[in-house]
């Protein structure tokens, strides 16, 4: 990793081939007590916000027939209500459900290891491996793994499919196959795979609102780091279908949290020839999938890159995992909280006491927005060159860029540093940003030129809707540009409710 490489929207925005002329385009609002951590969350959720909205705008002006692309802001404040949108989230009054009792830190003989049990076949992954009976209590866990090594939890939980990381600090991660595996890697993965006709999608006669209208996305994707990806390019206007397995439902209030603009349907495609019939159907006459299982996880059913790229000539890809889909870790389940155990994020963020957190899960989120960022370049890309093309994130390497430097004054009012490296100006307003997302008070204008606000009450970020599931209190997007939505078309439903079919 080089300092070159500390979270900027102009990184960001390089590594998924945008072009460099349109970073003017972009400003930000800065917002003190943002996200505040020793590393520079807030830059890194900035920059993976302000690419996906520039891209969403470099879009909608191509589709639109406008010469030149839409403002686009960024406030820090919109960004650090979204970055934690699973907890601001209301089910007529009722607060989510957080992590289960066996998702946590736990001690070890020789240090500190995190488990994540969430789901009920992971929790009973997890208490098989340890050779405690299902009902057993926190209590009987910490008991077992004071007893054992880090190292041993990890091995014995992960092969018997559960889910534990050791903690390492960042150079222990530097000397591990797998974090040097992600450190050759770039930021996003992206390519192009065989030749295909450029794209054809319907002009928005000149109103960039929704840039990906008339765009069908197969959604295959789980947790947060995928659904956040899918939810945005709703937001943008895509028809999005999220499928599951009907035997493995999603947890109520992370499908209600991501599953804004969207559909949700079950199909079982390792069991009937039916439902294997209609997802083939719908495979047929989508634009784009998005996958978040595991490496090589769905490649039995025809929908690995190189599959799609002979069934579906000129489809997207977007293919999002926790360890990267190389390296010894590479077809490793994993989530946000444990990334951070492995990458050394949790010590650093920790004390000699006990280890830490991020003040978000923001590999997930960041990453999410990596990927629909990704999704919507190889789209403008399409329109000109055609092609089957991907976009690979992974939240490890995500964790990477985190880590590599200082931020250049991040976390701590590193404004003048994100303009000064991007060539963007930070401003406190500008016009056609929406209602929504420009919050209270927009500050005043510094010597520098920044923007600089304070971030607290995050009302101003928040919304209400009437929806099949109750009364709901969600964050609103963060992704602004000047004539682009300021809000998702519908709200969740149940998980699993709807027809298998295109709208």
């Amino acid at each position: 990793m080089t300092h070159s490489e500390a979270p900027s929207t102009e990184f960001a925005w390089t590594a998924l081939g945008g072009d460099p002329g349109l970073l003017p385009r972009l400003s930000t609002v800065v917002r003190s007590g943002a996200l505040e951590a020793r590393l520079p969350v807030r830059e890194l959720a900035r920059a993976c916000v302000g690419a996906c909205a520039l891209a969403a705008a470099e879009l909608g002006a191509r589709r639109a027939g406008l010469s030149d692309v839409p403002e686009v802001r960024v406030d820090d404040g919109a960004v650090a209500t979204a970055f934690v949108s699973e907890r601001h989230l209301l089910v007529d009054g009722r607060a989510p459900v957080a992590f289960a009792p066996l998702s946590r830190f736990w001690r070890t003989a020789d240090g500190w290891v995190r488990t994540h049990a969430n789901y009920p076949h992971h929790r009973a992954r997890l208490l098989g491996a340890l050779g405690l009976p299902d009902g057993a209590s926190v209590e009987a866990v910490a008991g077992c793994l004071a007893e054992r090594s880090a190292i041993e939890v990890e091995d014995s939980v992960y092969a018997a499919g559960g889910l534990a990381v050791a903690l390492r600090t960042p150079e222990e991660w530097a000397r591990h196959e797998q974090g040097a595996a992600v450190a050759g890697q770039p930021l996003v993965e992206r390519g192009t795979l065989g030749s295909a006709v450029p794209c054809r999608l319907p002009p928005l006669a000149g109103d960039p609102l929704s840039p990906a209208a008339g765009l069908r996305v197969l959604d295959l994707t789980r947790v947060i780091a995928g659904p956040v990806s899918t939810r945005t390019l709703a937001l943008l206007g895509a028809d999005v279908l999220r499928v599951d397995p009907p035997g493995l439902p999603e947890l109520a209030d992370q499908h209600t949290d991501t599953g804004f603009g969207k559909r949700s349907a079950t199909l079982d495609l390792t069991a009937g020839r039916h439902d294997r019939q209609v997802f083939e159907e719908l495979l047929a006459s989508a634009d784009v999938v998005v996958t978040g299982y595991r490496p090589g996880a769905l490649d039995r059913f025809g929908l690995s890159a190189e599959a799609l790229a002979e069934r579906r000539p000129g489809i997207v890809v977007g293919q999002l995992s926790a360890w990267g889909a190389y390296g010894p870790w590479g077809g490793r389940r994993g989530f946000d909280s444990l990334v951070q155990v492995a990458t050394g994020i949790a010590a650093l963020e920790g004390s000699e006491e006990k280890p830490g957190a991020l003040p978000a899960q923001a590999l997930d989120h960041g990453t999410g927005y990596l990927l629909a960022a990704g999704v919507l370049r190889a789209v403008t890309e399409g329109l000109d060159e055609g092609g089957t093309r991907f976009v690979r994130p992974a939240l490890a390497r995500t964790a990477a860029w985190l880590t590599a430097g200082d931020g250049a004054g991040a976390g701590r009012g590193g404004a003048t540093a994100e303009a000064s490296r991007s060539g963007t100006t930070t401003e406190a307003s500008r016009s056609g940003a929406t209602a929504a997302a420009s919050g209270p008070s927009e500050g005043s204008y510094s010597d520098s030129g920044s923007a600089e606000a304070s971030y607290g009450d995050p009302a101003p970020w928040l919304a209400e809707a009437d929806s099949a599931l109750g009364r709901l209190r969600y964050a609103l997007p963060p992704v602004s540009f000047a004539g682009g939505p300021g809000d998702w078309s519908r709200p969740p439903g149940p998980w699993g409710a709807d027809s298998p079919r295109w709208v």
